[in-house]
C-alpha cells in the first residue's frame, strides 16, 4: 500500500506522511520540486526548469546540480511515494498533488456558492477556513524567478479573499469588527483603495461620518504624496456620496473598488 504524501505550500513547503515530515533538502532542492508540483503532472523542459529555479545567473555546473537535486528528491519521495522521472527532454513529478492548495479552492467555491444564496454568515465561515490554511507567504523562503512570481500572484489573491470577507461581514452589519482589521489592513498597504473604501463604509455605517471623512483625507494625503495623484474615481465618488449622506450607503453593500468578479477569480 502506498504511503499517501499531503503537500502544502500554502507557506513553507512541506511534504507530511503519516510518520512526520519529509526531509526535502536544500532550498534549490526544494525549490525544483515547488516548481515540479506546479505542473499537475505535466512534463518541464529541462531549459525551462533552469530558468524557473536559477534564472538569468545559470551557474556553470548547473546540469550536475539538477542531477543532484532530482536524485536527492528520489531518494526523500522513496519507492512508494510520488514519481520523479526524466522524460528525455525534462522531468515530470506524477502522483502529487498540492493539498492545502486544493483545499482552498473548494472552500472558496463553497463560500462563493453561499455567498450567492444569500447566506452571508456561512460564507464568511467558510472564507475564514480557506484563509486559515495560509501558515506564511506562498512557498516561502524558496528561491527562483518563477516561485518568486508565483508568490506576488498568490499574495493578490490572498488579498481578494481578505477585501471579500470583510466586504460580506460590513453586509451583515459587524462594523466594529471590520474597522479593527481594516485599520491594520490599511496600514500594511496604505496606497490600496478597496481596504480604504471598505474602511469609510464601515465607520460610516458604525455611525462615525466624521471619522470616514477623516480616512478619506488621510488616504488622499498618502496617494497624493506617494503618486502625485488624487485616489481612483470609486474612492472620490464614495466620498461625494458621503458627503450628500446619500442613504443608499446605509443598505447593501456599495460597488465600490474593484469588485464583481474577484471573488470568483480568487477561488482559482
Amino acid at each position: 500500500m502506498a504511503d499517501t504524501i499531503r503537500w502544502e505550500l500554502l507557506g513553507p513547503l512541506r511534504a507530511l506522511r503519516a510518520a512526520g515530515e519529509v526531509p526535502l533538502g536544500p532550498p534549490k532542492q526544494r525549490a525544483v520540486l515547488a516548481v515540479l508540483l506546479h505542473l499537475d503532472g505535466r512534463s518541464m523542459a529541462y531549459e525551462s526548469l533552469v530558468d524557473a529555479v536559477w534564472g538569468p545567473e545559470t551557474p556553470v555546473h548547473v546540469r550536475n546540480l539538477v542531477q543532484k537535486y532530482v536524485s536527492g528528491l528520489r531518494r526523500a519521495l522513496g519507492q512508494d511515494g510520488p514519481r520523479l522521472v526524466w522524460t528525455g527532454s525534462g522531468y515530470r513529478l506524477t502522483g502529487a498533488r498540492i493539498d492545502d492548495l486544493c483545499e482552498r479552492r473548494e472552500l472558496l467555491r463553497s463560500a462563493i456558492a453561499a455567498r450567492e444564496a444569500g447566506n452571508l454568515h456561512r460564507a464568511g465561515e467558510l472564507a475564514g477556513e480557506a484563509e486559515s490554511l495560509w501558515r506564511g507567504e506562498y512557498a516561502e523562503g524558496l528561491p527562483g524567478p518563477y516561485l518568486e512570481a508565483e508568490r506576488r500572484r498568490w499574495a493578490e489573491k490572498r488579498m481578494l479573499v481578505l477585501e471579500a470577507r470583510l466586504e460580506g461581514a460590513i453586509a451583515q452589519g459587524r462594523y466594529d469588527e471590520c474597522v479593527h482589521e481594516l485599520v491594520r489592513l490599511v496600514a500594511a498597504h496604505p496606497l490600496r483603495e478597496r481596504p480604504v473604501a471598505l474602511l469609510i463604509l464601515a465607520l460610516y455605517r458604525g455611525g462615525r461620518s466624521s471619522d470616514a471623512l477623516v480616512a478619506y483625507e488621510e488616504a488622499r494625503r498618502r496617494i497624493a504624496e506617494a503618486m502625485g495623484a488624487d485616489p481612483g474615481p470609486a474612492l472620490r465618488a464614495l466620498h461625494e456620496r458621503i458627503l450628500r449622506q446619500d442613504p443608499t450607503l446605509l443598505g447593501g453593500v456599495a460597488d465600490m473598488v474593484g469588485r464583481g468578479s474577484a471573488e470568483r477569480g480568487s477561488a482559482a
